[in-house]
């Protein structure tokens, strides 16, 4: 079953990394009240950088609990708290390997949750390694393919959690995230591959412009 575990905020707050002070929105604490999701994202969350998070295209981050007891075991940790991954929905039956880039899901009711879709990985970044305390991880997180997934809000409406999640309807080009990651970060995927995600109708600025890249500068 798909459903919303967790539903996480926080807004951006200056802590102190290498000794630089550094703006993060990272840190997130589970809520248990119904939080609206719009255009921009929750209410009541933010991100630090827009250049890099938050916008249109990555209105909303999720990740699979699903992946919680692997990063536990690998970072020697009895347990998470929701938000660790800076995440701000915590889910369960969504993962990367089975959800295209371009499905649209019904978080909630309709009518009364929002109606979002999925449209890239997450990239983690110096801020992550930090908030875990491994910043050499970075490399390691990208690799395992658990990068979780940003969203875009197509309706508004409240989410809580325990609100169940329905595809309701999938991208007729079947790139899943994971295949998405690899063509975006790790160099994998051919230019068959490249082309057929280039034709995925509702693909973010920004992996159209990486993918095109890829085509044009690695001769594919």
């Amino acid at each position: 079953m798909m459903k919303l575990v967790s539903v996480n905020v926080g807004l951006p707050k200056r802590i102190d990394i290498n000794g630089q002070s550094v703006n993060t929105g990272i840190y997130k604490t589970s809520v248990t009240t119904p939080v609206l999701a719009n255009k921009l994202g929750l209410d009541g969350d933010g991100q630090a950088d827009l250049t890099v998070h938050g916008g249109e295209h990555q209105a909303l981050y999720s990740y699979p609990v699903e992946h919680y007891p692997y990063w536990a075991k690998m970072l020697g940790r009895k347990s998470f708290d929701y938000g660790m991954f800076g995440e701000n929905l915590t889910v369960v039956g969504l993962l990367e390997d089975e959800v295209y880039i371009g499905d649209i899901l019904q978080i909630g009711e309709v009518g009364i949750g929002p109606t979002v879709q999925i449209t890239m990985p997450r990239i983690p970044c110096f801020k992550f390694g930090h908030k875990i305390g491994q910043p050499n991880i970075l490399d390691t997180f990208l690799r395992s393919g658990r990068s979780g997934f940003y969203q875009r809000v197509l309706t508004a409406g409240k989410v809580q959690a325990g609100d169940a999640v329905t595809i309701t309807q999938r991208d007729p080009q079947q790139v899943t995230v994971r295949v998405a990651l690899g063509l975006q970060k790790l160099q994998e995927g051919d230019a068959d591959l490249l082309q057929r995600a280039l034709q995925i109708e509702s693909l973010s600025p920004l992996l159209r412009s990486v993918y095109q890249q890829r085509l044009s500068v690695s001769g594919l």
